[in-house]
């Protein structure tokens, strides 16, 4: 393998010569782009969820007094979809833990 060190060394000083050229010119750079936070992100997915149980075991309730506005059809697609909901957050929560344990067990 053949490495051109000069040729490199020459091409990294050229680019941090423009590098710090332009710093002057640049405008400052948004941290967060989007409006929300993360953690309300989190914070509104994980209320969605509840909200989605909470629905889904009402409407239970509801069937089993035997309101008569709601069939077995819909009470099971309630609970299917807070079941689904429930799963991808808990599919969710273990990515995220997974990344951080990748990040704690970088080399410093």
């Amino acid at each position: 393998m053949d490495i051109k060190a000069q040729s490199l060394y020459s091409e990294l000083q050229s680019l941090s010569a423009q590098a710090q050229m332009g710093l002057g010119d640049m405008q400052p750079t948004q941290i967060n782009p989007s409006s929300q936070n993360f953690g309300d992100m989190l914070s509104q997915a994980l209320n969605t969820v509840n909200s989605m149980q909470l629905d889904g075991k009402d409407k239970a309730v509801k069937f089993e007094m035997g309101d008569p506005s709601l069939s077995l059809a819909d009470v099971m697609i309630a609970k299917e979809k807070a079941g689904l909901a429930f799963e991808a957050t808990v599919q969710v929560r273990n990515k995220v833990l997974e990344a951080y344990k990748q990040i704690m067990n970088m080399p410093v």
